[in-house]
């Protein structure tokens, strides 16, 4: 509907065309019925001046045939000629012809005896004998090659004393000449046919373009039984009218020039376009002018509408106008301005209040539409996932969170609403981690378009811990059980028969009783110290000491434990011992910790190898032993509470995991590092560093 509405024409555009076409159909209803109403005045006009010409010729050659045919009997009445045609008298007659002739205008005079002979004969020849004619008056056709010649001629009987002498025929050449004569009193041109070919006419130029004149454009016939039409020659269009002389297949056409008629209708014609197109331009122009003065504040108006579509609510709306329709809406949409201002500044506070809330929490909140996308990813989410919020919108939550326990994908797994269920899920940086979702609907149920909203969080750390603290118990259980059995075994021994056990067996019994004290004081150390640490309680006091007695002090401690084993123990230290700034009860306690782990998972007969190294103010100690090493996956959590590490055997493996969360504490305490590295030929070395100090 939008899109429909924007491409409809502008206001401005609407008015100037409908100024255009109201002025195109003023003009046209005045000046087409003008133009047709003038053209057909003057085609009347043309066409009256056409009759009346064709009138005027037929009176012209009736005159011309009586005038010649009175002259013929004036001719014949003259006594002179009645004496010389008796006398006989042959070229005082032709002598008297001529003169006679010359005086009447008359082209030809023939003088025929009563044989029906010329007797005498003046003028033009003549292609016949009209003697032998009985001449009565009239306009006659004398063929003559190609091109038909028309005379007109007059006959009259010579009488005398002596009974009748003959005849005399008096003729007038109908050609050019006659036809000028005619056009000159009619007052327009002519052309006389005969059959349909030229015999005479006042057009210039040769007789034969006259008879290439096409006439296929006569129009219709008059009521005279004459035809009219137009044709062309030379250029120049001509208006025409024809009729036949009385008595004969000789036509006459009456023809009008009507070249200025047609130049004066193009004239016409282009003063009333030029009109018309200068009232339109007119109209136009007065079209743009009010179209712009109307326009021009809605545009201000659409300009302010747009910035407020595109957020700017501040700016106010202020359009000048004398348009009272466009003064209201102007004050309408102000209005509507400071309302929307204030509305989207609450918004803004409470959208501002909930984001930080939102920022604040640490659970993850995402919200879910009807197709499983997701439609909003909080920063906890964030935190808590490693996705980027740009990573994740408008994906399906299956390819978000991938299910390690389950083969259901995750959109199948989310809990009803109201309820919570704990998932396990692969995060962005290939870690697995349990997730306490719970769900909930955004919208009400009816509406099709309903979003779910979920908010998890971390449970990770907690289930490992619940797991870890079933180990632990079960590690400290078995840890304080098996010594303890041993120190109640040997006692009971000792009890029951010392007066008969040699001082061998003696020592021996003794021997276990020791390494039992001893492992269950390392046990109670490692908890009392993580119990410390968990506290925050945990402090060391270094000072300079001696790092060959620190040492020596943890293998005297271990050393019973590695005898029964038949563990041997290397010392590889610098030929002048360091001085560390040291705690040495902490330092110690970090040695027999790495020392019984190093002796617990170490195969029996083999070597464990301490060492000691100096550079740049610190002293690196390491503990490298044979056994089954450390998986480099498992190297970041190696030193977490509760973490034991596996020989990478279905053996169920015992221990607190305890003893290198301790260790680590004590060296960071001390500002050192520690860490663990592959011992070639097999194995693992565990290190640490001390502060070094510098002798003066």
């Amino acid at each position: 509907m939008v899109m429909s509405q924007l491409d409809c024409p502008s206001l401005s555009t609407r008015m100037v065309l409908s100024f255009i076409a109201l002025v195109l159909l003023t003009v046209s209803a005045v000046g087409i019925p003008a133009i047709w109403l003038i053209q057909d005045r003057m085609s009347q006009q043309a066409w009256s001046q056409v009759e009346q010409a064709m009138r005027a010729s037929k009176a012209l050659y009736a005159a011309r045939e009586t005038e010649i045919a009175d002259l013929a009997v004036l001719t014949a009445q003259r006594p002179t000629l009645r004496d010389l045609v008796t006398q006989g008298e042959s070229e005082v007659l032709s002598s008297y012809l001529t003169t006679l002739r010359a005086g009447a205008g008359l082209d030809l005079l023939i003088v025929c005896g009563s044989d029906e002979k010329t007797i005498a004969q003046t003028g033009k020849e003549i292609p016949a004998d009209v003697c032998w004619d009985d001449i009565e008056g009239g306009f006659y056709i004398m063929p003559a090659g190609s091109s038909p010649r028309v005379w007109l001629l007059a006959g009259h009987p010579l009488g005398g004393e002596t009974g009748y002498l003959g005849e005399v025929v008096l003729g007038k050449a109908v050609d050019n000449t006659f036809a000028t004569r005619i056009g000159e009193q009619a007052g327009l041109e002519h052309i006389l046919l005969v059959s349909g070919l030229p015999a005479a006419t006042t057009l210039s130029g040769d007789i034969g373009a006259v008879a290439d004149i096409d006439r296929r454009s006569a129009k219709s016939s008059s009521g005279d039984g004459g035809v009219r039409g137009t044709f062309s020659f030379g250029g120049r269009p001509y208006y025409f009218a024809r009729f036949s002389l009385p008595g004969t297949n000789i036509q006459d056409e009456v023809a009008l020039d009507v070249a200025d008629l047609t130049a004066t209708r193009r004239r016409l014609m282009a003063i009333v376009v030029v009109s018309i197109a200068s009232v339109a331009t007119g109209g136009s122009l007065t079209g743009v002018m009010l179209a712009h003065r109307i326009a021009r504040p809605l545009g201000r108006l659409t300009e302010t509408a747009t910035r407020m579509s595109a957020g700017d609510i501040d700016s106010p709306v202020a359009v000048e106008t004398c348009i009272r329709e466009i003064a209201l809406v102007t004050r309408a949409l102000e209005g509507a301005r400071v309302d929307l201002q204030r509305m989207v500044s609450r918004l803004q506070e409470e959208k501002a209040w909930t984001d930080h809330l939102l920022e604040a929490m640490a659970e993850g909140i995402i919200t879910l539409n009807a197709q499983d996308q997701i439609t909003f990813f909080s920063r906890g989410a964030e935190r808590i996932t490693g996705w980027r919020r740009d990573q994740v919108l408008d994906r399906c939550c299956d390819e978000i969170f991938k299910s390690v326990e389950a083969e259901e994908p995750f959109s199948q797994l989310i809990p009803g609403l109201g309820r919570k269920r704990k998932l396990m899920v692969k995060l962005a940086d290939g870690r697995q981690a349990t997730l306490a979702v719970t769900g909930a609907r955004l919208t009400p149920p009816e509406e099709g378009d309903a979003e779910v909203a979920l908010v998890f969080r971390d449970v990770s750390e907690e289930e490992a811990v619940h797991r870890l603290l079933g180990h632990f118990l079960a590690n400290v259980a078995h840890e304080f059980r098996t010594p303890l059995s041993a120190l109640a075994a040997s006692t009971e021994l000792l009890l029951d028969r010392t007066s008969e056990l040699s001082v061998a067996e003696l020592k021996t019994l003794l021997s276990s009783l020791h390494l039992g004290v001893l492992g269950l004081q390392t046990l109670v150390d490692n908890l009392l110290e993580s119990a410390s640490i968990e506290a925050g309680r945990f402090r060391v006091y270094p000072h300079p000491s001696d790092l060959g007695g620190i040492i020596a002090e943890a293998v005297r401690t271990m050393q019973p434990l590695l005898d029964k084993r038949g563990q041997r123990l290397c010392v590889d230290l610098p030929a002048a011992v360091p001085t560390v700034e040291a705690d040495p009860r902490r330092s110690v306690q970090v040695l027999v910790n790495l020392l019984s782990n190093a002796s617990k998972y170490g195969p029996d007969h083999t070597e464990i190898l301490i060492g000691a190294t100096a550079s740049d103010g610190w002293v690196r100690l390491s503990v490298a032993d044979r056994g089954p090493g450390i998986p480099p996956s498992y190297r970041n959590s190696l030193f977490r509470r509760f973490e034991v590490p596996s020989r990478g055997t279905n053996d169920v493996q015992y221990g607190t995991g305890l003893g290198l969360s301790v260790v680590k504490a004590i060296v960071e305490a001390h500002g050192g590092e520690v860490g663990v590295d592959d011992r070639p030929g097999g194995g693992s070395i565990f290190w640490f560093t001390l502060p070094r100090v510098e002798e003066e």
